[in-house]
């Protein structure tokens, strides 16, 4: 039977080659498309499952309002807790990775992803020990774990245990070798202790927030009760103290600094669902995910279809080969398992040729996502296995039973092909082709106008022909006495010399990055209204040098004297939130520092095109001294002749007199800046992507269910002709009917098309308004489309021979 059934399948197969590849290859993209989301999803999904303590880990937040929270926490608590019954362990370290330069024999080699941290970090990540102990690892301040790929890069073969290495004039030992057995929201290279001077820093200092909080519950359901018991020992000691000190209450206090909530967040959820700014491996992007999964499954749903509508079509064809095996004694159940069997072997087929298209594509979607995902896991397989049932019960259950119940007297007679059965079905999975092919026509559209809207809209500043140059400082000079006065002057020796070279405009420095915003943030009041502003210190000309312009006052001016003690600028946003018309020459509290307003600064986007601009102050270095420390990366403006020359003579300068260790690192600011909405650009080219695909597959299905519509109205075309219809109204016979779906299926879009991504451009605080263009143009291109396949099709059918039609009636 089994035989019978693949000779069948075989003969149809050879007799509809074209139709057959058309049903294989819609289905196969349309497989090919969920799998690839299925490996995006896997890996986000895979986040920390690895680790046993992720439901008993929390990384502590600070709840700052405006559903942002911060990871740094202050220091000053963790000794109220130590009696806690239902607290396991604590851990305070760095939140962010560092990158160090260390030395071993001649070798000279940069630990991308340094992780500082308490002696008890691996009680919280336990990644797998190939050697040491990781209950002794980090004991001594001069000890350091590798990861086995980090020793292999200093050792080689040797046994890393025990060997030393060079970081400045501190020596680390070696006393363990780990491997990450998956996907870690902290997956350092190495990991050291030096958390006991950070924390001896702050362990008296209740404001200040600098360290990484981490805490193992013994009881996970009592995380709540941990979280108001963090936030109440800071109200005590913080709030009210100081409110008393300041002889106003609590609440005055509060309304004045701000207020500010602990939240315990588990590590289960940190990858996807945090609330705060991420774990030093960045936050993974649900919304997109979710886009992802959501389009794929469109596009199967599209093929899914696509197969039916030809299935059914094409059935008509085997209408006679139904009634004959009925005849002679085929049961229903058998036919339907026949067409089941039929299913199943092109479904197969689907999926080889999908899995081939994604290992081929697979190098290409890694690069889109800065990914290594690979085809492998038993997660994967079933999942196949799964997308292998749903769609073979999905395409294959219908018509199968489609076929099963076609009437033997009629099929053999030769009247079937008049029958209306299974028209409507068909025709309503064509329109929800034509639906599905409107959202990702209209969809992209609008994405792609967005894109465009970001990528044209004012910043505020200029980053053009300005280098962004990386500005190491050594260890020595950070822990000096007086760090600040040494960091400043060695920083200034650096600008004098560079502005001699030849192509240097300017030279100045802000202690933040443009695209990545600033590390610091503090409220400052002014006639009782609280703003929590961000830091922003700066150098004489920094300002002027990235034509960041003034609405009202102005720049800092290094020949008077007050704009290095007590002066100070706000942007609009903060003037807004200070309702102060005229702000010039007014006194303001900035953490206990009485500030004079000189200038406002025009609203420009420091951190990235699509998000709101916060509240900022601006301040020279030398008048927050502590922001001296801030200083990350010095920026020269250079001349647009010769800039390859102009960039080697600097490096030239830099790798000899600033730091011959560390390579010299440099980038563009305007190039830089635009990879801060890369996930907007590659979420456009998804659509785009993904909108092609869909169109294709589409049009396969109108291209195929046109040709059988029309093939079975030849009879008709040509007794028409004979009676001396025009081509014009033969064309206008044959397509009006896929014009009115087309146009059914467009409304049927709207909607939904509207809904979503009104949802999604919400992302943007600077946002397009959705207007009736996108849904013109995707009417347009809809109805083009259809109407170049249906009369390129109906076209051909009227330039036939009316007697090899007529010639047996």
């Amino acid at each position: 039977m089994i035989k019978n059934w693949i000779n069948i399948f075989l003969y149809h197969t050879k007799n509809n080659k074209f139709f057959t590849a058309l049903n294989i290859l819609g289905l196969s993209i349309g497989i090919a498309g969920l799998i690839f989301a299925l490996l995006y999803w896997n890996d986000e999904q895979s986040y920390n499952e690895w680790n046993p303590e992720k439901d008993k880990v929390y990384q502590v937040l600070v709840d700052i309002g405006d559903n942002e929270a911060g990871t740094n926490t202050p220091v000053t608590i963790e000794p109220f807790l130590k009696n806690e019954p239902n607290i396991e362990k604590m851990m305070y370290c760095e939140n962010w990775y560092e990158s160090p330069l260390y030395k071993y024999k001649d070798k000279k080699i940069i630990i991308q992803k340094l992780f500082n941290a308490q002696n008890n970090f691996f009680d919280f990540f336990p990644f797998d020990f190939l050697q040491g102990n990781p209950k002794t690892v980090l004991q001594n301040e001069n000890s350091i774990a590798m990861k086995k790929e980090t020793a292999i890069q200093f050792f080689g073969t040797e046994n890393p245990i025990g060997k030393q290495i060079q970081y400045e004039d501190q020596i680390l030992t070696v006393t363990a070798v780990y491997k990450i057995a998956g996907n870690s929201s902290i997956a350092p290279d190495a990991v050291v202790n030096n958390m006991k001077r950070r924390i001896n820093l702050d362990k008296d200092n209740w404001g200040n927030f600098n360290n990484g909080w981490f805490i193992k519950l013994k009881d996970p359901s009592k995380a709540n009760e941990i979280s108001k018991k963090i936030t109440s020992i800071y109200y005590q000691n913080k709030i009210v103290k100081e409110a008393k000190g300041e002889g106003i209450s609590p609440k005055e206090f509060e309304s004045k600094y701000g207020h500010f909530n602990f939240i315990l967040e588990p590590l289960s959820v940190s990858r996807l669902h945090s609330k705060g700014q991420g774990m030093p491996e960045g936050n993974g992007n649900y919304q997109f995910l979710l886009i992802m999964v959501g389009l794929s499954i469109l596009i199967l749903i599209l093929s899914i279809v696509n197969y039916i509508n030809l299935a059914t079509a094409n059935a008509i064809r085997r209408a006679k080969e139904v009634g004959v095996r009925k005849i002679v004694g085929a049961s229903k159940a058998e036919i339907i398992k026949q067409f089941l069997f039929e299913t199943i072997i092109t479904v197969s087929i689907s999926i080889l040729l999908a899995l081939v298209i994604v290992e081929l594509s697979l190098p290409y979607y890694n690069e889109f996502l800065d990914k290594k995902l690979i085809i492998y896991g038993n997660q994967f397989y079933l999942q196949t296995i799964f997308i292998f049932i749903i769609t073979v019960i999905c395409a294959g259950v219908f018509p199968a039973i489609y076929v099963s119940n076609f009437e033997t007297l009629k099929v053999l007679k030769g009247n079937f092909g008049r029958n209306k059965s299974g028209v409507w079905l068909r025709n309503g999975m064509l329109i929800l082709q034509f639906s599905i092919a409107s959202f990702f026509i209209i969809g992209s559209y609008i994405v792609y106008e967005q894109v465009r809207y970001l990528a044209n809209k004012n910043l505020g500043f200029s980053g053009e022909q300005v280098l962004e140059i990386f500005y190491y400082k050594p260890e020595a000079i950070r822990n000096a006495k007086n760090s600040e006065q040494q960091i400043f002057d060695r920083y200034t020796t650096i600008k004098n010399e560079i502005s001699k070279i030849k192509g240097v405009e300017q030279v100045a420095t802000g202690a933040f990055k443009f695209g990545g915003g600033n590390d610091s943030s503090s409220s400052f009041s002014y006639k009782g209204n609280n703003i929590q502003g961000q830091n922003l210190a700066v150098d004489f000309g920094m300002l002027e040098m990235m034509k960041i312009e003034m609405a009202q006052g102005r720049y800092m001016n290094p020949k008077i004297a007050s704009d290095t003690i007590n002066s100070m600028m706000v942007n609009e946003t903060a003037l807004k939130i200070m309702n102060e018309k005229n702000p010039i020459g007014k006194i303001v509290d900035w953490n206990g520092n009485k500030l004079k307003i000189i200038g406002v600064v025009k609203d420009f986007s420091l951190y990235n095109p699509q998000g709101k601009v916060p509240p900022m102050v601006f301040f020279h270095f030398k008048t927050i001294g502590w922001m001296i420390g801030n200083i990350q990366h010095i920026y020269v403006k250079v001349k647009a002749e010769n800039t390859e020359q102009t960039i080697a003579d600097i490096e030239k300068f830099w790798t000899k007199n600033v730091d011959s260790d560390y390579p010299f690192q440099y980038d563009f600011i305007d190039k830089s800046y635009m990879r801060t909405y890369k996930t907007y650009v590659k979420q456009k080219n998804l659509f785009s992507l993904l909108n092609v695909i869909v169109i294709i597959i589409a049009l396969f299905g109108l291209f195929a269910l046109a040709s059988y519509s029309i093939e079975r109205r030849m009879k008709e075309i040509a007794i028409r002709k004979t009676l001396g219809a025009e081509t014009n109204a033969l064309l206008t016979e044959l397509s009006k009917q896929y014009i009115i779906f087309s146009l059914i299926g467009f409304l049927i879009a709207l909607f939904p098309v509207y809904y979503l991504l009104n949802k999604w451009l919400e992302n943007f605080a600077n946002r397009i308004d959705i207007s009736i263009y996108p849904f013109i143009i995707g009417f347009i291109a809809l109805l083009s489309l259809t109407l170049l396949v249906v009369l390129s099709k109906a076209y051909q059918a009227t330039r036939v021979d009316v007697l090899k039609y007529l010639k047996y009636e």
